[in-house]
């Protein structure tokens, strides 16, 4: 455009198409749908015809990618193949992918290609076009009793509506297991006073053990508590161990 006259010289439009989303609070959904990756800073295409100082560039990039990105690229990549493997529309695709991004402290500890299946499993059923677990199966070697507990898990934590906090884990697992309000009581205390040690760790193992020493480490509950939170007894006697009581 000249700066004297105002004459457009050249234009170039982008995209007229329709934005992406619709923002009405009743009618949350995209108006056309578009490629998402979980991960796109991070992510450099280099192809053979760039040369071997790029290639270099590039595999250096992917090993010191940051922890979080290298996860979320991993299960990207499980996500796009299960998907089109099991021949699911795009709305299941990014509902996958809005779930392990909102929900990734619950599903980091299990392998990508477990994750991937669980969350494209409740992602179908929330889209409305649910799928037996069978047809996710045959597109992945993810064991199946390991993909029902992050399933387990992302439904118990879908229910509650809101962002729960520890004291919905530890009411989620007194009521399984059955323990008295007092009890729940004091595990919730116990995680109040030790917030800071337990920041950033599995929400499930943390209540559980709280629940176990709420209880003063009562006989056969410790696996039952594993049982219900969908861990290990290993993994609560060692949240347990970190506590301060």
């Amino acid at each position: 455009m000249c700066a004297q006259c105002g004459l457009v010289v050249a234009e170039a439009a982008v995209d007229v198409g329709p934005e992406w989303r619709v923002f009405d609070e009743r009618e949350k959904r995209r108006v056309r749908t578009a490629p998402l990756k979980l991960v796109v800073k991070t992510d450099m295409a280099v192809k053979p015809e760039h040369g071997a100082r790029w290639r270099r560039l590039a595999r250096l990039h992917r090993e010191t990618m940051h922890g979080y990105e290298r996860r979320l690229a991993a299960i990207g990549g499980e996500l796009k193949r299960i998907r089109e493997c099991a021949g699911l529309p795009q709305r299941v695709a990014e509902e996958a992918e809005s779930l392990v991004k909102r929900y990734f402290d619950l599903v980091a500890g299990f392998p990508p290609e477990v994750v991937a299946v669980a969350v494209l499993w409740t992602a179908a059923k929330v889209a409305g076009v649910p799928r037996p677990l069978e047809d996710f199966l045959r597109c992945s070697k993810a064991d199946e009793s390991r993909v029902r507990r992050v399933a387990w898990r992302l439904k118990e934590v879908m229910k509650l509506e809101r962002r729960p906090g520890i004291e919905d884990y530890v009411k989620t697992l007194a009521a399984r297991v059955n323990l008295p309000a007092a009890v729940v009581k004091a595990a919730v205390e116990l995680l109040e006073r030790n917030r800071r040690v337990l920041a950033g760790k599995n929400p499930w193992v943390s209540a559980a053990a709280a629940l176990w020493l709420a209880s003063f480490k009562k006989l056969g509950l410790l696996k039952a508590l594993a049982e219900a939170a969908g861990t290990t007894p290993t993994s609560i006697r060692n949240a347990a161990n970190r506590m301060r009581v």
